[in-house]
C-alpha cells in the first residue's frame, strides 16, 4: 500500500489527531509498537483484519484493558488499481472504526438440550442417527422404509409417518405427523415374526409395510399376536413431539423458507451438506442468545383498522415468516427474526425500526465516513452497503485478486465499503441522509444468497428515492443495486458506477430515531440546495408519500375514513361537516380507500414540497342538515337523502319516513307520541 510518513501526517490531520505512525510488519518485526499501544486504556484501532486473532491473543496475554477494534484498509482500497488515491477512504474507514460501539439492546435467548429429530427416508435417516447418536439425543421419524437398512437395538425412539408439520425454533420445535403405516414402531419389538410370516415380502427390516405389495392376508397380524403392533384398521393417528433441533433429510423440506428457523437444517440428499449440517448440529447444544433486532411502535402501525387490512408490507417481505397479523397491529416473533431488517426498510410509518444498530448509530457512521473522507480531500464519495458475511468475503477476494493477479482493478478509491448486519437493513431515510451528507452514490451489494423478496423491496425503495432526487434536479443515478456473486462481477459493477450530483453543501443534521423525522431533515436539506426546485414530485406506486382525492359527488361525509386513518392524516371538523387532510402525515397505507363505503377515495403517490403539505386541506364539506323537529344540526343533506332513499321501504320507517329527517332525540320522542304504533308493552303473552 502507498503509505509513508507524509500519508500518516495527512491521515492524522483528517482524523484530528497527531500524525499516524506507519508500520510495514506490524504483526511481526514491529509487534512491539502494537504491544506498547495496547498498554493504555484508550480505544485502539488496528488497521489489519488478517491478524485479528494474533493481536487479540497478544492483548489477552498482556492483560490489556484497552478496547480494540479492527478495520480493513488493505483489500478495501490499498490493494487496487487506484491505491494511490485511496488515502481519503482510509481516513474515512479509520474514523468510523473509532466510533463507540452501539448501545446494547435486549437479547433473545435459546436453550437447547441437544434433542434432535432426524426426519427422512430410512436410507438417510438411520445411518445419520448412528453417527451423531453418541453426541446428541436422537429421535428418528421415518418417511418411508428401505430394504437396505434395518432397525436393530432400541438405542433411540423411532417413529414413522407422513403429513409432517414443523413449527418453532432452536430449543422449542413442535412437530406433528400422521401415523399412517399399520406397524407402530414404538410398540414393535422387532422380533421379525411379521417379516417371516408375510408371503409377499412386503415388510422390510425397518418394519414398515409396503401397502402396494400387501395382499391383505393378515398373516403378519397373527404372527404379532398379543404384542399388537400391527393394526390395518387403524385410522391415521396424529402424533406429536417437542425437540430442540431438526435434521430434515427429506427431498422436499418441511419448512420451505428462505430463512428457516435457527436449529432447523434441511440438507436434502446432498451428502456434503449433510456432513456440514451435522457438524453444526453438534455445536448447537447449550444456551445461546442474539440481539433483538427490531423495535415496534404500535401507535404508528398502519397495518389494519376494523378488520380492514391496509399496509401489509412487513408481512409480505419477511423471508423468515417472523411477522404475522395480530388484530389491528402486527406481531414480530423475536425467536424467528434473523435480523435482516427488510421489514423496517419497507415500513412507511416507522412503526418498525432496526435496533442493532439503531438508525441513529448507522446515521452517525455514514456522517463520520463522509465527513472524514471530505476532510482528507476526497471527492464524489460512494457508499457500498454490504452484508457482514457474504459481502465482506466478496470484497476481500476482490482486493486480493487485484493485488495478486492484476487482472482486476479492485475497489475504486471513491467507493467506501460499509458492512451491515444484512444488505436490506437500511432504507430510504438513511440513503437520502447519506446523499445529504455529501455522498454521490449509495450502492447496495446483493448476491444470489439474498431472498428474492428482499431484492424486490430494495428495488422498489430505490425507485422512490431516486425519483425524489431526480425530481429535485440532482443529475445522475444516485442509488443502485450491485448484483455480484464473483469478484469479477463485483469489479465490473463498481467500475461502471457513475457519480451522481450531490448537494453543494454537506448537511450537518443527525439522523433521528423516527424514520419520518429523518426524512424531513434530509428532504429539507436536499430541497434547500436543489438544482431544480419543484413544488410536487410524482412518485411510483407504493411510495410512502402521497395525496388523497375524494369524489365529492359520492362522498357522504360519514367520516369512516377518519376513524380508519392511523396517522391522523384525515380529520373531521367538530364545528361543521368537513373532511380535512394533512398530506405530510399520510403514509399511503390505503386504509381510508378500503374503508370508504362509497368507494369515493383515491390515493395518488407524490411528494408535495410546499407548505401546503403541513396545512389541513379541505377535501369535502357540506352545510349541516337540521332536524325538521328541533332544528338541531345532525348530518349533511346528502347523507340524509341517501338514508331516505335506502331506508324508505324498511319496516322500521314505513309510514314514518320523516323520522329519518329527525335527530336521534326527536326520533324517540316522535315514536312515543304516536299512539297508533304498537309498543313492546302492548304485546301480550300467548297461552
Amino acid at each position: 500500500m502507498p503509505l509513508d510518513a507524509s500519508a500518516g501526517a495527512r491521515l492524522g490531520e483528517a482524523l484530528g489527531t497527531e500524525a499516524l505512525g506507519v508500520a510495514t510488519e506490524l504483526c511481526r518485526r514491529e509487534i512491539g509498537s502494537y504491544l506498547n499501544a495496547a498498554e493504555g486504556v484508550d480505544d485502539l484501532v488496528v488497521a489489519c483484519t488478517q491478524e485479528r486473532a494474533l493481536f487479540s491473543e497478544l492483548a489477552q496475554q498482556k492483560n490489556s484493558v484497552a478496547p480494540i477494534r479492527f478495520v480493513n484498509i488493505r483489500e478495501t482500497g490499498g490493494w487496487s488499481g487506484q491505491a494511490k488515491d485511496a488515502l481519503p477512504k482510509m481516513a474515512a474507514l479509520l474514523a468510523a472504526a473509532a466510533l463507540p460501539d452501539p448501545e446494547p439492546v435486549p437479547s433473545v435467548e435459546y436453550d437447547s438440550g441437544g434433542h434432535v429429530l432426524i426426519v427422512g427416508p430410512a436410507a438417510r435417516a438411520l445411518p445419520w442417527a448412528g453417527r451423531i447418536g453418541a453426541q446428541l439425543d436422537v429421535s428418528v421419524l421415518l418417511t418411508d422404509g428401505d430394504s437396505g437398512e434395518m432397525l436393530q437395538d432400541r438405542s433411540f425412539p423411532t417413529f414413522s409417518g407422513n403429513r409432517i408439520s414443523i413449527a418453532g425454533w432452536l430449543g422449542a420445535f413442535k412437530v406433528t405427523w400422521q401415523q399412517a403405516n399399520p406397524i407402530d414402531l414404538e410398540i414393535c419389538t422387532r422380533c421379525n415374526a411379521c417379516v417371516d410370516a408375510c408371503p409377499e415380502n412386503a415388510i422390510d427390516l425397518t418394519y414398515q409395510i409396503d401397502l402396494d405389495k400387501c395382499k391383505s392376508h393378515r398373516d403378519c397380524v397373527k404372527a404379532c399376536g398379543s404384542i399388537g403392533a400391527i393394526d390395518f384398521m387403524r385410522s391415521a393417528t396424529e402424533r406429536n413431539g417437542e425437540y430442540d433441533l431438526i435434521f430434515d433429510l427429506s427431498d422436499t423440506p418441511s419448512i420451505e423458507l428462505h430463512q428457516p428457523p435457527q436449529g432447523y437444517f434441511a440438507p436434502g440428499c446432498s451428502e456434503m451438506r449433510q456432513a456440514e449440517d451435522a457438524l453444526k448440529l453438534m455445536q448447537m447444544v447449550g444456551q445461546f442468545e442474539k440481539p433483538k433486532f427490531f423495535i415496534y411502535k404500535e401507535k404508528l402501525c398502519a397495518h389494519s383498522r376494523n378488520e380492514k387490512i391496509g399496509c401489509n408490507a412487513c408481512i409480505e417481505v419477511c423471508s423468515a415468516a417472523a411477522v404475522s397479523h395480530n388484530g389491528n397491529q402486527i406481531k414480530v416473533n423475536p425467536n424467528l427474526c434473523v435480523g435482516c431488517g427488510a421489514c423496517t426498510t419497507v415500513c412507511p410509518s416507522g412503526a418498525l425500526g432496526y435496533a442493532y444498530p439503531r438508525a441513529t448509530d448507522m446515521g452517525l457512521r455514514f456522517k463520520t465516513l463522509l465527513t472524514a473522507y471530505a476532510r482528507a480531500g476526497g471527492r464524489q464519495a460512494a457508499l457500498l452497503l454490504h452484508s457482514q458475511e457474504r459481502g465482506t468475503e466478496l470484497i476481500g477476494r476482490l482486493g486480493r485478486l487485484a493485488k495478486a493477479a492484476g487482472k482486476l482493478q479492485g475497489v475504486p478509491a471513491r467507493v467506501i465499503p460499509v458492512d451491515l448486519q444484512h444488505s436490506a437493513s437500511t432504507g430510504i431515510d438513511l440513503w437520502l441522509a447519506a446523499i445529504a451528507y455529501g455522498a454521490a452514490n449509495v450502492a447496495i451489494l446483493v448476491t444470489a444468497q439474498e431472498a428474492p423478496q428482499y431484492v424486490a423491496a430494495l428495488e422498489k425503495q430505490i425507485e422512490v428515492a431516486q425519483a425524489i432526487l431526480s425530481g429535485l434536479g440532482y443529475q445522475g443515478t444516485h442509488l443502485s443495486l450491485v448484483r455480484a456473486d464473483t469478484p469479477a462481477e463485483l469489479d465490473a459493477a463498481l467500475a461502471s458506477l457513475q457519480p451522481g450530483q450531490a448537494p453543494a453543501q454537506r448537511a450537518v443534521f443527525n439522523v433521528a430515531v423516527d424514520k419520518r423525522s429523518t426524512l424531513d431533515f434530509a428532504l429539507e436539506h436536499l430541497l434547500k440546495f436543489a438544482p431544480d426546485r419543484q413544488d410536487e414530485i410524482p412518485l411510483p406506486p407504493g411510495a410512502l408519500y402521497g395525496s388523497v382525492t375524494v369524489n365529492k359527488a359520492t362522498c357522504t361525509l360519514c367520516m369512516s375514513c377518519v376513524g380508519a386513518c392511523p396517522e391522523s392524516a384525515l380529520m373531521d371538523n367538530s364545528n361543521m361537516p368537513q373532511l380535512r387532510f394533512v398530506e405530510k402525515n399520510c403514509v399511503q397505507c390505503g386504509l381510508c380507500e378500503k374503508t370508504c363505503p362509497e368507494n369515493a377515495i383515491t390515493l395518488t403517490p407524490r411528494l408535495l414540497l410546499t407548505d401546503g403539505a403541513r396545512q389541513p386541506a379541505v377535501l369535502n364539506e357540506a352545510q349541516p342538515y337540521h332536524c325538521i323537529r328541533c332544528n338541531k344540526p345532525f348530518g349533511t343533506l346528502q347523507m340524509i337523502d341517501n338514508m331516505v332513499a335506502k331506508l324508505s321501504l324498511h319496516g322500521a320507517f314505513a309510514g314514518n319516513i320523516d323520522r329519518i329527517r329527525m335527530c336521534a332525540d326527536c326520533r324517540v320522542v316522535d315514536m312515543m307520541e304516536n299512539k297508533r304504533e304498537t309498543s313492546i308493552t302492548d304485546l301480550k303473552r300467548t297461552h
